[in-house]
């Protein structure tokens, strides 16, 4: 590993990477620009893959850090998961235009402490600081557009309130999508679902859905991963009303990998990133959309397609019959299963 440039917290390459509670600190590591491409997620685990090692690290008071950076404009793509919302974010990371930051730990610390008890206070206080370095630019002039994880949902209204200028997509997969997804993945996946499912129900948001705990836990995989989705929609599509277009839009996994250069053409302006048709189509036919967005392997849109046609014909009738009962369940706490302010208008 080469030697760190001097630690500047102004230097964007010096990631806020946690939130360390116990000290009231901030720990920085050293991630340069052209590392972030190479990693799916800002995490421990990433970056000892692609170091060897974690990075440098340094530590800053928190206080002195609130003191020293106000807010600024940024984008924050929320999503569904399984919806290329890393392929998104890699995509808008252009250089000279805006850098993409894919699920930042320091996010998932501020859930952490929530979910410990931490007060409301302590809570936005945390969320406030990570947004503010987050946002820190990677050259001047530059947007930064962060994806947080799905452990974030039920706090986006948190961060846009404090983010006034904040800009935000809600990516999701439909629901058949969503659960050929789980199914593809395997046991691992499966698992997943209930972890975030666990959170989602200490965070609140399945109780509006009219289902509590003893009732989850009498559920198939796939029904649980079908109230995880519903009510991320409910969530999202409640937030899309109060903020308006203007703030919050919403975006399919089928419109942005069935028509790419429509679709980062709109995020960016949602964004408001000045990218250019010529770029756009670049980013199109470039890496981001002909490889795997976890692996990196070569991956073509056909290759998914037929990937994803074997896994629902090998478990049709449970995705089917889950797909029925999640309707049922959405008509009865009156969630759209279409979220509200599209981004993109039907071609």
């Amino acid at each position: 590993m080469m030697a760190p440039p001097h630690f500047d917290p102004a230097n964007a390459e010096w990631l806020a990477h946690r939130l360390v509670e116990g000290t009231d600190t901030v720990r920085f590591a050293h991630v340069p620009r052209g590392v972030h491409g190479a990693m799916a997620f800002l995490t421990d685990d990433g970056f000892t893959a692609h170091f060897g090692q974690m990075p440098p690290q340094v530590d800053l008071p928190a206080a002195q850090l609130l003191g020293q950076f106000g807010k600024r404009p940024l984008g924050l793509l929320f999503h569904s998961a399984f919806c290329g919302s890393t392929l998104l974010t890699r995509a808008l990371a252009e250089p000279g235009l805006a850098m993409g930051l894919s699920e930042p730990v320091i996010l998932n610390d501020v859930v952490g402490m929530r979910s410990r008890g931490a007060p409301p206070a302590a809570v936005a206080r945390a969320a406030d600081l990570a947004l503010r370095l987050l946002a820190r630019p990677f050259a001047p002039g530059e947007g930064v557009v962060v994806k947080p994880s799905n452990l974030l949902n039920p706090l986006a209204e948190l961060l846009l309130a404090l983010a006034p200028d904040a800009r935000a997509l809600f990516l999701y997969a439909p629901l058949e999508t969503f659960l050929v997804s789980v199914v593809r993945k395997g046991l691992p996946c499966r698992l997943w679902v209930r972890e975030l499912m666990a959170d989602y129900l200490q965070a609140g948001v399945i109780a509006p859905l009219g289902l509590g705990p003893e009732e989850i836990f009498r559920q198939s995989d796939l029904q649980v991963a079908a109230v995880g989705w519903l009510a991320q929609h409910r969530l999202f599509a409640a937030l899309a009303q109060r903020l308006g277009p203007a703030r919050l839009r919403t975006l399919t996994s089928e419109q942005l990998t069935g028509d790419p250069a429509r679709a980062i053409a709109a995020a960016a302006a949602h964004y408001g990133l000045a990218l250019g048709p010529s770029a756009v189509n670049r980013i199109t036919a470039g890496p981001s959309f002909t490889r795997h967005s976890k692996s990196g392997t070569a991956f073509t849109p056909e290759q998914r397609r037929a990937e994803y046609a074997a896994a629902r014909g090998a478990h049709d009738e449970e995705i089917g019959m889950v797909i029925a009962w999640a309707a049922q369940v959405a008509g009865q706490a009156g969630i759209a299963m279409d979220a509200p302010n599209p981004l993109l208008q039907p071609a």
